[in-house]
């Protein structure tokens, strides 16, 4: 059985109603592009107690973003801030990759304080986009399986 199996057969016999089963994976897919970075689970945990969302299925969601995705999820999301803020991107490639210590991090600090805002309003922008859309395709998909009607590609 493949991962993507895997995780439809888990989302298939969650023993709540669609839209809980829903909202829990879209809640989980926005705090994937959620700009605190190393917090994700922390957050994930936090917002399932408070709100009693399951567990499993907004974990799931959450961990869109892992060490695979990562770099491309967050390059994507500032990619947008910087589009919507106006701050040019050609300042990332003038990063000395070469110097060591704290050099390094003084010189990579100061070439990507002007992508701050880009990257909290671009992710944050791009989680909500997603976690929207995942909710209701996840609906969608898991309301029309429960009438007995398979979902396309299914």
């Amino acid at each position: 059985m493949t991962r993507l199996q895997r995780l439809k057969q888990i989302l298939v016999n969650v023993d709540e109603p669609p839209h809980r089963t829903a909202l829990a994976f879209g809640v989980g897919v926005f705090i994937a592009f959620s700009p605190l970075l190393g917090f994700h689970w922390l957050i994930t945990l936090l917002v399932c107690m408070i709100f009693r969302l399951n567990k499993v299925v907004t974990f799931l969601g959450t961990y869109l973003n892992n060490p695979w995705t990562l770099a491309p999820l967050y390059l994507a999301g500032t990619g947008i801030g910087c589009a919507l803020l106006g701050v040019s991107p050609e300042g990332l490639a003038t990063i000395d990759w070469h110097s060591e210590g704290t050099a390094f991090y003084r010189g990579l600090f100061e070439h990507l304080r002007p992508y701050l805002w880009p990257y909290v309003l671009g992710n944050t922008l791009l989680g909500v986009v997603s976690g929207a859309v995942s909710y209701v395709a996840l609906r969608w998909f898991l309301e029309r399986r429960r009438r007995g009607a398979p979902a396309p590609g299914c």
